[in-house]
């Protein structure tokens, strides 16, 4: 799996998502108007900055740390698991 293509902002694409698969593209992806979206960014030194939707529809940002094991992504104490990746779009399994 290419880490460097993870090493980025990602935010949800819900509108992308199935019933099983959750969708993310990059911060710089055109997104349709939404009234807030989740997303994390993935630092190389494995910082985590998770960016949440806060209670004005503002992002809410929390650190953590993130890695990457086989197929399994962890950020913080959540675990993804990566069905597809590459630098346009990250695909993960809904838990």
């Amino acid at each position: 799996m290419d880490v460097k293509a993870l090493r980025q902002h990602w935010v949800h694409s819900h509108e992308e998502d199935t019933d099983t698969e959750m969708v993310f593209r990059p911060a710089t992806y055109k997104f349709p108007p939404a009234r807030g979206r989740k997303g994390f960014e993935l630092k190389p030194d494995g910082t985590l900055i998770d960016h949440g939707i806060g209670p004005t529809d503002r992002s809410a940002k929390s650190k953590g740390k993130w890695q990457l094991d086989d197929d399994e992504l962890r950020l913080g104490e959540r675990a993804l698991k990566v069905v597809s990746l590459d630098r346009e779009r990250l695909v993960v399994r809904k838990a």
